[in-house]
């Protein structure tokens, strides 16, 4: 069922039950008001009865004349009854039935007086004491008329209802089309977005309501997906461009080898180039296997506590081992007292890897011979580790595109590197719910913070509660 026409029939109910209640509501109070007013009626008459045939002789003639006037008025088919106190029926008038047993009259005497109906009739039952004794009258009468003005309300109710109920539709109807007039334009923009079209966006995105909030969402998804588009289309061009280098190396060299009988000597020069490609193959695709493994589930890692500045000394170890010309100028002055602040929980081997990518990338892109500032830090939550350099920079447009494995700005593409460093040590930091960002600017440095949280930290808080 669509969301147009369910709208519309739950308008419909809700708008028929108040309906309903509504009409209930009138029908029942103004049926309880016509009760009411005509044993009231019926009362009154009681009182002129008694006075016309009870009091005749004890009035003299001009109220005896008023009090039949007053009789002679009588309700619709009304009948009277007047007994004794011991039953004997003293006065009748009237055409038809009423009847009238000892329970009712015992009643009667008891209770001084009564109502009740009797099929469609109202009944009054009053007890009367005179100088003759004591009667009991009963007045009875059909409230003819006012039935009929109810029969009419009940049916001008059901008509009105029926009526409001074909416009309640219609106008819910109009109004579910109104209200989803911003949905079906969101439809319509989206199915217009293809793969080639991510840099489109949804137009109702600058209001405040839900509709907005929902416009907002697509659009922050389809940036997401265009960087995703992006970065993918750059990796693929990047990876390409970086094995396609060393294969067509190896190919062109063992081609010309092959063209006619080479010098030994020639043929172990043609071996040791083919070598160095087929190496530097090897790394790349275990980079790529590197990558692939640090993007696994971090339930299947085993992970322990690590005091995260021994972690940062040994990564400075196997880093100067790789470039034994680097210079680092490690500050330790900003470690908390508490010791307690400086354990991460990780991979040991896996943390190592990013930090020593991340040391190695700062000395690769700076100037011989330049100190890389190595800072570490904590605070009530995370350790924090900043490395910085004053290299060559990234321009602004190359920044977003740092961690794309493979990727390589332009102005680094002479130095030796496959743009793996970075991309692996966002997948190692992110597999422990860390977080690594860069700044740089061109000709004035770079500047690398992992941010990683605390097993301290995390003890606490759950001690906390």
């Amino acid at each position: 069922m669509k969301i147009r026409t369910k709208l519309t029939l739950q308008f419909a109910g809700i708008s028929a039950l108040i309906l309903i209640l509504f009409s209930l509501v009138i029908y029942y109070f103004t049926s309880l008001y016509r009760q009411d007013d005509f044993y009231q009626r019926i009362e009154r008459r009681t009182s002129d009865i008694a006075a016309h045939v009870l009091e005749a002789d004890e009035v003299n003639e001009r109220v005896r004349r008023r009090n039949q006037i007053s009789y002679y008025q009588v309700l619709p088919h009304e009948i009277v009854h007047i007994y004794k106190a011991d039953g004997t029926l003293y006065f009748t008038d009237g055409e038809g039935r009423l009847e009238v047993g000892q329970e009712l009259l015992d009643r009667v005497m008891r209770e001084q007086f009564i109502k009740y109906e009797q099929d469609d009739r109202q009944v009054v039952g009053r007890y009367y004491k005179d100088n003759e004794g004591s009667f009991v009258i009963f007045s009875s009468s059909l409230d003819e008329y006012s039935l009929r003005k109810l029969q009419h309300l009940k049916v001008i109710l059901i008509v009105s209802f029926l009526g409001s109920m074909v416009v309640v539709v219609l106008a819910g109807w109009a109004f579910a089309k109104e209200a989803l007039r911003p949905i079906t334009r969101v439809v319509q923009e989206v199915e217009k977005i293809s793969a080639s079209d991510l840099h489109l966006r949804l137009s109702n995105a600058d209001g405040t309501d839900e509709l907005s909030d929902l416009a907002q969402t697509f659009n922050k998804m389809l940036a997401r997906l265009e960087l995703a588009f992006e970065m993918q289309s750059t990796f693929v061009s990047n990876a390409s461009h970086e094995l396609r280098t060393p294969l067509t190396t190896m190919i062109g060299e063992l081609e010309v080898a092959l063209m006619k009988p080479r010098e030994p000597e020639e043929y172990q020069r043609v071996l040791s180039s083919t070598l160095e490609d087929a190496r530097l193959l090897a790394e790349l695709s275990n980079g790529l296997l590197q990558i692939a493994q640090a993007s696994i589930d971090s339930s299947k890692i085993k992970l322990a506590r690590l005091r995260f500045d021994e972690l940062l000394w040994m990564a400075h170890d196997q880093a100067l081992k790789r470039q034994p010309g680097a210079h680092y100028d490690i500050d330790f002055d900003n470690l908390p007292d508490d010791e307690d602040r400086l354990v991460v929980k990780g991979n040991e081997a896996l943390l190592l890897i990013a930090i020593v990518n991340v040391l190695e990338n700062a000395v690769k892109f700076s100037p011989k011979g330049e100190y890389i500032s190595v800072r570490l830090s904590a605070n009530t939550r995370e350790v924090v580790l900043q490395v910085s350099d004053k290299g060559l920079g990234i321009a602004p447009h190359d920044l977003k595109h740092v961690f794309v494995p493979f990727f390589r700005a332009n102005n680094v593409r002479n130095i030796t590197g496959h743009g793996i460093g970075l991309p692996l040590a966002e997948s190692i930091i992110k597999l422990h719910k860390g977080t690594i960002t860069v700044d740089s600017r061109v000709n004035e440095g770079t500047v690398v913070t992992i941010h990683l949280p605390q097993a301290f930290g995390l003890i606490s808080a759950r001690n906390a509660f």
